[in-house]
């Protein structure tokens, strides 16, 4: 009787300017398309706050920390990248990155959550009830985020970026279907996955809807501080929900999965062969070597190893494509 083999390691990763990022096996790659057409990859280290404080690994609380160190993980792989495709003279410092991340944050609260619930005292001659203003504000969330994810995918720009998301995401179902790792191999896979961050993001909207919806409707920035206080609270919950998705064989689960996975047509693209030969060199710089010879990727040589903060292996199961 032959036995199937099991994927042993958990990997995700995120499309960035001219390649891809990967991690797993506890590293973080991120292989970029130079301008003369060789590939550089830098590889790095990962080590979460988690494996200090095992507290933060449970249920709810992982979510948290997972999102924040991916988010931090995705900014310095798009640095590189920048720098790589010569987009940037240099890497953004730590400084920088935080006052990116502070002002990125800031943006999101003002445009998916100041703008809606304001704009949702026009709703007051049509509804009373506070829960029926809150469902309103969260359909007008959720429709400016799908609004703004058609915006970007038409921009041209923005579309090479999806096509290495589509990469991404097709070397991944290669890599978890057994390989081989291959240009033909990952061509004939799905762009479409379950762990897709843009998956998660909508578990987020659909998730705050239903919680903020009992919050009664207070002033304005009672509303507003609210919602952001509680976001870790959403992304907890939806953070459990993909991970429950991701390993769950229930077709009603499954289903659930299915809004994410169509919204996916706007924020992935088919990929060029030359962009899959980038996402397989990201993922085989984060395998063992026991792992490369079994995908039949010859050994990559390691480029550019420094420590940097991660979150850990699971974390793929959130931002992971």
């Amino acid at each position: 009787m032959r036995v199937e083999e099991k994927i042993p390691l958990i990997v995700g990763g995120q499309a960035v300017l001219e390649g891809v990022m990967m991690r797993g096996a506890g590293k973080v790659a991120t292989a970029v398309r130079v301008s003369d057409g060789h590939i550089e990859t830098e590889i790095r280290d990962v080590n979460s706050i988690a494996d200090r404080f095992p507290i933060l690994k449970k249920p709810f609380l992982r979510g948290v920390v997972s999102l924040g160190e991916s988010l931090t993980l995705g900014l310095r792989s798009l640095s590189y990248s920048a720098k790589m495709a010569g987009e940037e003279d240099e890497q953004l410092s730590d400084g920088e990155l935080a006052g990116t991340m502070a002002i990125a944050f800031a943006l999101a609260a003002v445009l998916f959550v100041a703008i809606p619930t304001w704009a949702t005292r026009f709703f007051h001659t049509v509804f009373t009830s506070p829960v029926a203003l809150n469902l309103a504000e969260g359909g007008l969330r959720l429709a400016i985020f799908l609004g703004y994810l058609l915006a970007i995918s038409r921009m041209e720009g923005i579309y090479r970026v999806f096509q290495y998301h589509g990469a991404e995401h097709k070397t991944i179902h290669a890599y978890e279907g057994g390989g081989p790792l291959t240009v033909e191999r990952v061509q004939a896979c799905s762009r479409f996955h379950p762990r897709c961050g843009t998956s998660f993001l909508l578990i987020v909207m659909l998730v705050s809807i239903f919680v903020f919806a009992f919050l009664g409707w207070p002033d304005l920035l009672t509303r507003v501080v609210s919602r952001v206080a509680l976001l870790p609270v959403v992304a907890g919950i939806s953070y459990e929900f993909i991970r429950l998705a991701a390993r769950s064989e229930n077709s009603a689960v499954r289903l659930l999965t299915l809004p994410g996975l169509w919204l996916q047509r706007l924020t992935t693209n088919p990929p060029e062969d030359e962009m899959v030969e980038v996402a397989i060199a990201s993922l085989a710089a984060v395998l063992p070597e026991e792992e490369r010879a079994r995908m039949g990727i010859a050994q990559e040589q390691e480029k550019d190893e420094a420590p940097a903060p991660a979150a850990d292996e699971d974390a793929a199961a959130i931002l992971a494509n």
